[in-house]
């Protein structure tokens, strides 16, 4: 498979929007695409920082994030990827361009301010 995305700068607008606006670390991401490429199948959280080479910690965090943001499922303490059409493309666009262009896709997540998200979930309206 040849990737058609040679910079995070030529990333589809669609791919670029989910990183800036749902991917806060290179843990989330790898959680959303392990967890999208397995879309039939639960994880518990130990076995996929396990999988993932990540603390426990940074990937309870990086999995509840994806869930409250509609990525994945939480069924007791196992995580389910979910099928959303308004999303998946998107997802499998961003796994494609990860696998040839790991380092341009970090980097667009590193330079992301850290305040942005804390910011944009303020408006977030809960169901609590």
């Amino acid at each position: 498979m040849i990737c058609r995305y040679k910079r995070a700068g030529t990333l589809p607008k669609e791919v670029r929007n989910l990183i800036v606006r749902y991917i806060d670390s290179v843990a989330q991401l790898e959680a959303l695409l392990f967890l999208h490429a397995r879309s039939s199948e639960q994880w518990d959280i130990a076995t996929i920082a396990k999988r993932l080479y990540a603390p426990v910690s940074d990937m309870a965090a990086a999995l509840a994030r994806l869930a409250d943001d509609g990525f994945l499922v939480r069924d007791s303490d196992h995580y389910l990827y979910a099928r959303r059409s308004d999303r998946d493309a998107a997802v499998e666009v961003l796994a494609e361009a990860y696998a040839h262009y790991l380092i341009p896709i970090t980097h667009l997540i590193h330079s992301k301010p850290r305040h942005l998200r804390a910011f944009s979930d303020a408006f977030k309206f809960r169901k609590d």
